[in-house]
């Protein structure tokens, strides 16, 4: 099976500029192709993990990844689904989550000389001088066209800004400087950058007559046509310090019975009729597919000895008196000899208020130490928490408080 055949396969194309020249430039190993990741953290979270398995399987067929970091559209924020304008960060913020990328997307991707790129676009973009950006490249866009475009109809209901209506141009330069400067000749992005992914392909059709193609990847959706990687304490980040493994692990133990089938085919490397293999399971068998997708993704990020301590905490945890020495913990602060479950659940970022904490205990969704609390009164005695204390949230979350 060629790369392009796998792909389709694993349901991760959404849409292409043109299939045919498309499919046989990476299918020959020659595409060298970009994906840009804005720095808008200090740590890469699971909807920039589909992207860079994408990168990956490309690497592997013989295709040539530049990793774009966006120190320079890190300045202005892509408006792209989103209702308000993004916060602004200063450069040195943006310096600082561009180094953290770095470090991270070495797991994944392979760098070297005739192998995988690193580029900031903050090299070329904090260089252009306005007006000769106007005349050569705002010259190429038509502003009813841009306003038409997908990416900018949530923002436009609250009122677009001047400096995000940028984002566009700014994004189609990048695969313009790409190209002319490194030859690259594919663009990569998720499905809801398609007008600026097209942006970009007709600003090095209309500066240079050469044709530049854009393919976007369906972005992970579960079954609620919510974004995968979101809980209701935030995002899920790579890195353990701000997602902890075994919380990694246990987001994907944890995914709907629709979703799990779409995530190993999307985003482990499992062969495909291996993965056939498991499209008939049904109810409790699901499970077992659900480990598979939690190991493989964990061993991904973090490592396979991490994925086995994971897996392994995660299976005692639900034995009483298991070993709970992986379990996520928090050391609990107070100046008090005991402490609400409510103020313990905000310390250990199980709720992000104290009435959605309530809520959760009025609904029987709290135990501590395998006790189902009732009261929203209830407080916990310092010397119980000298010892540390095991809270479950619902019926798959576990934490470890201590003091």
């Amino acid at each position: 099976m060629n790369i392009f055949e796998e792909l389709q396969k694993r349901q991760l194309i959404a849409q292409i500029t043109n299939e045919e020249e498309v499919k046989n430039l990476i299918n020959a190993g020659k595409a060298k192709f970009y994906i840009g990741f804005d720095p808008t953290a200090d740590s890469l979270h699971v909807g920039h993990f589909m992207a860079l398995c994408l990168m990956k399987r490309l690497q592997m067929a013989g295709n040539t990844p530049i990793v774009l970091i966006g120190g320079g559209t890190g300045h202005i924020g892509d408006p792209s689904g989103r209702s308000d304008m993004r916060s602004m960060m200063t450069k040195e913020m943006i310096d600082h989550n561009c180094e953290c990328f770095k470090k991270q997307m070495e797991r994944f991707i392979e760098f070297g000389e005739d192998k995988a790129i690193m580029l900031n676009n903050a090299d070329w973009l904090l260089k252009l001088n306005y007006v000769e950006l106007l005349r050569e490249v705002g010259a190429c866009f038509s502003v009813n066209n841009m306003l038409r475009a997908e990416c900018y109809k949530q923002r436009m209901e609250k009122g677009l800004s001047f400096l995000e209506f940028n984002y566009m141009i700014m994004q189609a330069y990048d695969f313009y400087y790409l190209n002319t400067h490194h030859d690259c000749n594919l663009q990569f992005g998720g499905d809801d950058q398609w007008s600026n992914m097209l942006a970009g392909s007709d600003l090095i059709r209309k500066k240079t007559g050469r044709d530049a193609h854009s393919m976007t990847i369906t972005l992970l959706l579960n079954s609620q046509g919510k974004k995968m990687g979101k809980t209701a304490s935030g995002a899920v980040w790579l890195d353990k310090n701000k997602t902890s493994v075994y919380d990694f692990y246990q987001y994907w133990r944890n995914v709907e019975d629709a979703d799990v089938l779409k995530c190993i085919r999307m985003l482990t490397f499992l062969p495909l009729d291996e993965i056939e293999k498991m499209e008939n399971l049904k109810g409790a068998e699901l499970n077992q597919a659900k480990e598979i997708l939690a190991y493989e993704l964990t061993s991904l990020v973090h490592g396979e000895d991490e994925a086995k301590k994971a897996q392994a905490s995660a299976k005692a945890l639900f034995v009483q008196g298991g070993d709970d020495s992986n379990m996520p913990t928090t050391k609990i602060e107070t100046n008090e000899n005991e402490i609400s479950v409510i103020d313990i659940l905000i310390q250990c970022n199980l709720t992000q208020s104290k009435g959605e904490a309530r809520r959760l205990i009025q609904q029987g969704g709290v135990s501590v130490d395998e006790e189902k609390i009732n009261s929203i009164d209830y407080k916990v005695p310092i010397e119980k928490l000298k010892e540390g204390i095991k809270i479950k949230k619902g019926k798959k979350i576990f934490h470890k408080a201590i003091i």
